[in-house]
């Protein structure tokens, strides 16, 4: 399918270059394909996928591109509401209602009409909120809390979820018929460990993004920190590789950055678990154990020596080709990547202790 420009185009300088959101791997093209088909729609969409892998900036980007966005989005944290006071957060509350009502107050689900009504992470609404939210859905009418007058309500339920909804079905904490209608598209955002051909120019972005919030220069990161990053499993996604970005480039260390990256027994020293529920081989456990040994070794010269190959092979006293060897042990091949694209950083005309970045990047938003 070939992408519309005009479907997914935002004016806003909210959202990232969609090149940038989107990346090239097949996964993400889906989730760009989905968006664009069901932005001109008013069609429930349910988001989802782990936390971190942008989710949220999908559900601005389709409010901002679709038929509401003139409207308000108004956004639901679902746990962080106690559920003695979800029902009247959402549909709101007549004067008198109960004590202290002194006023009627709109409810969120109000406050969207004409808009998008946001559900983030819906798994955790209650059964009894999922029914009244139903009846929004089947015919667009609720009640205030204490009220007695249906109301007639024109809006977009998008929702968010980080977990299997169809478990919660199983497991009886999530209505199936309130599924079924807040799932008519659903979009599956893949984490960040399945689309790592992205992650450099993530990299990039992020670097340019804050290195001219921060005003900062940042040095180039190695290829072997590079490399490092693209065999991480990061379990906090784009999230974790922005928080990640962003003290790089205010504290300068890559060290630091690397040692977050580094398996947890090459920190705190060698933990190998034994399963004694059987025979054990004292020889696999042993190598094993050395080689957690030589890891934590050759991490920690590499570092030393500024992630030169050369130079700490010659710390270590042994040949260069025996070093890449154990380098692709350790996950870190002989051949490097490519090196990363760093923004262009300038002076200030007048001002030698400011500094500038020339956007290489018209919409530097963060994800």
């Amino acid at each position: 399918m070939t992408l519309v420009s005009t479907t997914l185009s935002p004016s806003s300088s909210q959202f990232p270059p969609l090149d940038i959101l989107f990346g090239k791997t097949p996964a993400m093209q889906t989730v760009r394909n989905k968006l664009e088909r069901v932005a001109e729609t008013d069609v429930p969409v349910l988001f989802q996928g782990e936390s971190g892998t942008g989710k949220e900036i999908c559900v601005r980007l389709l409010h901002a591109t679709s038929l509401r966005a003139k409207g308000a989005l108004v956004k639901v944290s679902c746990p962080a509401i106690p559920h003695s006071l979800l029902e009247t957060e959402l549909f709101g509350y007549e004067k008198g209602a109960f004590t202290g009502a002194l006023i009627t107050k709109l409810g969120r689900v109000e406050q969207s009409h004409m808009g998008t009504l946001f559900l983030d992470e819906v798994g955790s609404l209650d059964l009894a909120v999922q029914s009244k939210l139903l009846q929004v859905l089947q015919d667009g009418t609720f009640t205030r809390v204490g009220g007695q007058e249906a109301r007639s309500i024109a809006t977009r339920l998008v929702s968010v979820a980080n977990a299997d909804l169809r478990t919660q079905v199983d497991e009886g904490t999530f209505r199936l018929d309130f599924l079924y209608r807040i799932n008519a598209v659903t979009i599956s955002l893949p984490p960040l460990r399945q689309r790592i051909s992205d992650l450099p120019v993530l990299i990039d972005y992020f670097i340019e993004q804050y290195a001219r919030m921060f005003h900062q220069t940042p040095e180039l990161l190695s290829k072997s920190a590079i490399r490092l990053m693209q065999g991480y499993h990061w379990p906090g996604n784009i999230r974790q590789l922005e928080n990640m970005v962003r003290s790089y480039v205010l504290i300068g260390s890559e060290e630091a950055l690397v040692a977050e990256l580094m398996p947890e027994e090459s920190r705190g020293g060698i933990t190998t678990e034994l399963d004694l529920s059987e025979p054990v081989s004292l020889k696999r456990i042993t190598k094993r154990a050395t080689q957690d040994l030589e890891r934590q070794i050759i991490l920690k010269v590499l570092q030393a020596n500024h992630w030169n190959r050369q130079k700490t092979a010659k710390w270590l006293q042994m040949s260069y080709r025996s070093l890449l060897y154990k380098l692709s042990e350790v996950g870190m091949p002989g051949v490097p990547p490519r090196p990363i694209r760093m923004p262009q950083l300038s002076k200030r005309e007048g001002d030698g202790a400011e500094r500038e970045v020339r956007p290489a990047i018209a919409r530097p938003r963060a994800f």
